[in-house]
């Protein structure tokens, strides 16, 4: 005789319980960057400067990855956000820091260290304002240097100056003054194109295609000047368009304050 209850809402009825797991794919990328790195920093620690850099140029190559990976085989999650932001902490924040202090920054005593760690704490800080203003920066630009940049520009000048063989003696001030340049726009409101409207799948002239082949060509001349002079350029770039609206008279701002127009759905989430 039945009884009038249901045995699929009783609070103690049996459930089958559904297991928690991670996506393999876009983790496994994102711990082969934060292997990228914790190499740096054993690298640098050995005085291997050159391997050092390469560490943290694979990292940015990787970390480059994992998203679009997650995105194309739709296994986006908040642990593998989670776990690239951390990876990103090691990678682009500690990392560079570590190398800089090692290679050179450390024969100014306090004054090294401070400019090391000021380049890993707005790197942190960088990292949290990015992860908190997901949902209402316009995914067009950066607000400030991405960190994987600053990284670029640090471990650039490292990679370049070992590979010409430089004095290290008298590079130890523009050292400084990289690492703090590079620290501090970091948190600056300053707006960096993101690349990220550019799309992969839309079909494109032939021409562009002969440009990359030409761009990876002049890339292979001498990889450490071309993508250090790259990222030098890029470094710079935000200041010159923040002056540029400024002088247009244009919002400055990358704080989206509309959604409505067709040409920027998509690009506020």
């Amino acid at each position: 005789m039945h009884d009038g209850t249901d045995p699929l809402t009783e609070p103690n009825a049996e459930m089958p319980k559904r297991r928690k797991g991670i996506y393999m794919l876009p983790n496994m990328i994102t711990l082969a960057a934060l292997f990228g790195g914790f190499y740096a920093i054993v690298m640098a620690m050995n005085g291997r400067f050159d391997l050092a850099t390469v560490g943290i140029f694979a990292a940015m190559v990787l970390d480059s990855l994992d998203g679009r990976v997650a995105r194309m085989t739709h296994t986006q999650s908040a642990f593998g956000e989670q776990m690239d932001s951390l990876s990103d902490m090691v990678s682009f924040g500690a990392a560079p820091a570590l190398v800089a202090y090692v290679w050179v920054l450390n024969d100014i005593g306090r004054w090294g260290w401070i400019a090391a760690f000021v380049y890993c704490a707005c790197a942190a800080l960088r990292l949290a304002r990015f992860n908190v203003n997901t949902g209402v920066v316009d995914k067009r630009y950066f607000q400030g240097l991405p960190s994987p940049a600053a990284a670029a520009l640090v471990a650039g000048f490292i990679w370049l100056a070992t590979e010409l063989e430089l004095d290290r003696s008298a590079l130890t001030w523009p050292m400084f003054a990289l690492t703090l340049y590079a620290g501090l726009t970091m948190v600056t409101n300053v707006p960096f194109y993101s690349f990220k409207d550019l799309s992969l799948k839309r079909s494109v002239p032939f021409a562009a295609i002969v440009l990359v082949a030409l761009g990876i060509a002049v890339i292979n001349i001498h990889p450490p000047t071309v993508l250090f002079g790259l990222f030098v350029l890029y470094g710079f770039s935000g200041y010159a368009m923040y002056f540029w609206r400024k002088a247009k008279g244009r919002q400055t701002s990358v704080i989206s304050t509309s959604t409505d127009e067709p040409e920027e759905r998509g690009l506020h989430e």
